[in-house]
């Protein structure tokens, strides 16, 4: 089992930067493939925001977030977090830090929640304009 927690959410002004933290800890945590990020706002299915897998580094992100948002992970520390710069209303949303300790012969299935068994609570970020 691997425990997932997220945290650095809350109310930013557009154009500002935030950076959310995920903690992962666990028997299995070290047999972790892949952090991905997810967000879902009001009236809506969550959504694929970023991913980062952990054999490479390679990293992918929704095409409404690239450019602006960073995804990173500290292998040692059992750490990932998300950079978000220049966030924009439409940004706002509960925001999900998932771990997969499955592995894929190709990495998409890292850019879908079904590649993740283990989730965290979810953190909430608020964008102002």
């Amino acid at each position: 089992q691997v425990r997932v927690v997220e945290s650095g959410g809350g109310l930013v002004q557009a154009g500002d930067s935030l950076r959310l933290s995920c903690a992962a800890s666990g028997r299995t945590v070290s047999s972790s493939r892949a952090l991905g990020w997810f967000r879902q706002a009001p009236g809506k299915e969550r959504e694929f925001v970023a991913a980062i897998v952990l054999s490479d580094s390679s990293t992918n992100y929704a095409d409404s977030v690239k450019g602006r948002f960073t995804v990173s992970r500290d292998n040692a520390r059992n750490t990932g977090s998300l950079l978000m710069n220049s966030p924009k209303p439409e940004d706002t949303a509960r925001y999900y830090c998932a771990v997969s300790t499955l592995t894929y012969k190709i990495p998409n299935y890292y850019y879908t929640a079904r590649g993740y068994e283990y989730w965290g609570q979810g953190t909430q970020v608020t964008v102002s304009s």
